[in-house]
């Protein structure tokens, strides 16, 4: 399952969604963990040290050799310096699996081990000095997107994304390609701002999403919540002696979590394993076309200097049993 983080900065995204990457980990499951966030502090999360967080690659660095190996044989797609992040697959095309070893894997993606199982761990790259004036964060997200567009999992396999904060993940399609969502929200009015603006945006393209209350106190904050998110408050996390022993450097195992704050995990991976049974592989893929027609038209056609139109297969959708084989 694909399953994304989102929520107000400061809201303790990164941090519930490096809990439930444990989480998953400790019950033995494959999981690619994506740091999408333009802060990026996942690794840390996870346990690893600054420098260590620092030394990971970076996925908008390796965009050209991640597009050659997607592309592969797909006729409708004649280099890969005429992909854009929303290219879609198609015939031919080189497709993902979470349980693989593949060039993207090896040149992107680094293993953590954890205290009880391990993870792989993608990030696309901090915000740098020579970013600055000349470029948007969404052009490294973008890399994101294209290995979404070309993912296949199955049960039991997840891939996590911790996204960047508030509502800027709107600014691409990569919204649409998550089975499920969480949003982290504080029981503060600034807290469940993100929450409305999020469901706002995300009710015309059938994003499913559950809502966390983080930092909940007690009933006073259960019943703001409640009030303001009403049926999506899907679980609430309470303040935790766990997270604050690991935001000061330490490494306590997973175990030691508060039984009340390990039940929330326990349902956050029930909620996602169902996400499974609601997957249309045919909207994802039309979804995938639809924004990729829109960014065509919006700028990459003039970048690229085709009309990207030509790439889509109007009868290729990702998942069906002829793409099961693609790229194989």
């Amino acid at each position: 399952m694909k399953i994304a983080f989102v929520g107000k900065g400061g809201s303790g995204k990164t941090t519930l969604s490096a809990l439930f990457i444990r989480h998953l980990a400790a019950a033995g499951h494959p999981v690619v963990a994506v740091d999408a966030d333009i802060n990026q502090h996942l690794g840390p999360a996870l346990g690893l040290t600054d420098g260590q967080a620092a030394a990971l690659p970076s996925l908008g660095a390796h965009l050209p050799e991640i597009k050659e190996y997607l592309r592969g044989d797909n006729p409708l797609i004649h280099c890969a310096e005429e992909m854009i992040k929303t290219t879609p697959p198609g015939p031919g095309s080189r497709l993902l699996r979470i349980v693989e070893e593949n060039p993207v894997y090896a040149a992107c993606a680094r293993p953590v081990a954890l205290d009880e199982g391990s993870v792989r761990l993608m990030a696309t790259g901090a915000f740098t000095e020579e970013d600055l004036g000349v470029a948007c964060y969404h052009s490294k997200v973008g890399a994101v997107e294209l290995l979404l567009n070309h993912l296949l999992d199955g049960p039991d396999e997840y891939l996590v994304t911790d996204m960047t904060a508030g509502s800027d993940s709107f600014a691409s399609g990569l919204f649409t390609r998550f089975d499920l969502t969480f949003l982290v929200a504080e029981p503060t009015r600034k807290g469940v701002s993100v929450y409305r603006q999020y469901k706002e945006y995300a009710q015309d393209f059938d994003v499913h999403l559950r809502v966390i209350g983080n930092k909940v106190q007690g009933p006073d904050d259960l019943d703001f919540l409640q009030r303001e998110v009403g049926e999506d408050l899907y679980a609430c996390f309470g303040q935790s002696g766990w997270v604050r022993r690991l935001e000061r450097g330490d490494e306590p195992p997973l175990r030691e979590l508060e039984p009340a704050n390990r039940e929330v995990l326990a349902r956050l991976r029930t909620a996602a394993d169902s996400s499974h049974g609601l997957r249309d592989p045919r909207r994802y893929s039309a979804q995938a076309v639809r924004f990729h027609l829109r960014n065509a038209e919006s700028w990459g056609n003039a970048k690229v200097g085709i009309d990207l139109a030509t790439q889509v297969d109007p009868d290729y959708v990702l998942g069906a049993e002829r793409a099961s084989t693609a790229g194989v």
